[in-house]
């Protein structure tokens, strides 16, 4: 119910979660209450003031779930690891490494799809699968564009910015490479969404 209320992208009544998941609408207002309760989603009236009784509606919330038992320190390593590249000036180094992690993945579902060649949309159909499958959050925007709707190196990116977008760039274009998804490519589009990278038709470079 939390997955389908996140990729709806607009608020979601009772009616539309138990349709969803198939269940009863009572069943799902005690689950999406207590998802409430927990900070995951948030709720209000949809249409105040208009006749008749304003439906409830729910929405995620901007927090991060992550569970880990027992306890990790994993930001804790991601902080130190960040300074130690920002203090020795090796972006260039995190960038090529980050580039060779996406080849190997996207050469591994190539060998395994066999798709021949690709043209933009089924380049991003296949792109959208293999991130999916690997913890992203691809979102079709168009049918020849894909964003990713939150960060997924969030909140390390609000301290390193340029660092992380760098890496995250150079990691999605290894995938496309790894593919052979040559009609796509991976840019940087702050201010656009979610994430900073957006994959889209490649450019002519004039």
């Amino acid at each position: 119910m939390f997955d389908f209320i996140r990729a709806a992208r607009h608020p979601v009544t009772r009616d539309e979660a138990a349709a969803a998941v198939g269940i009863s609408r009572k069943l799902a207002a005690f689950h999406l209450d207590k998802l409430v309760h927990a900070g995951l989603l948030r709720a209000h009236y949809e249409g105040v003031g208009r006749v008749g009784r304003a439906p409830k509606v729910y929405e995620p919330t901007d927090v991060d779930v992550r569970v880990s038992i027992p306890a990790r320190q994993y930001d804790l390593l991601a902080d130190i690891l960040v300074d130690a590249v920002l203090a020795d000036d090796a972006r260039g180094s995190a960038e090529t490494i980050a580039a060779e992690r996406g080849r190997a993945i996207g050469s591994a579902e190539r060998e395994e799809e066999r798709p021949g060649r690709l043209g933009v949309e089924r380049a991003l159909t296949m792109t959208c699968r293999v991130l999916a499958k690997h913890g992203f959050e691809p979102q079709r925007d168009t049918p020849t564009t894909v964003q990713l709707r939150d960060c997924p190196f969030h909140p390390i990116a609000t301290r390193a910015r340029g660092l992380v977008c760098g890496i995250n760039r150079a990691y999605l274009a290894g995938v496309l490479d790894g593919l052979e998804a040559r009609s796509v490519e991976a840019v940087l589009a702050p201010g656009s969404g979610g994430c900073c990278v957006l994959l889209r038709p490649r450019q002519e470079q004039g």
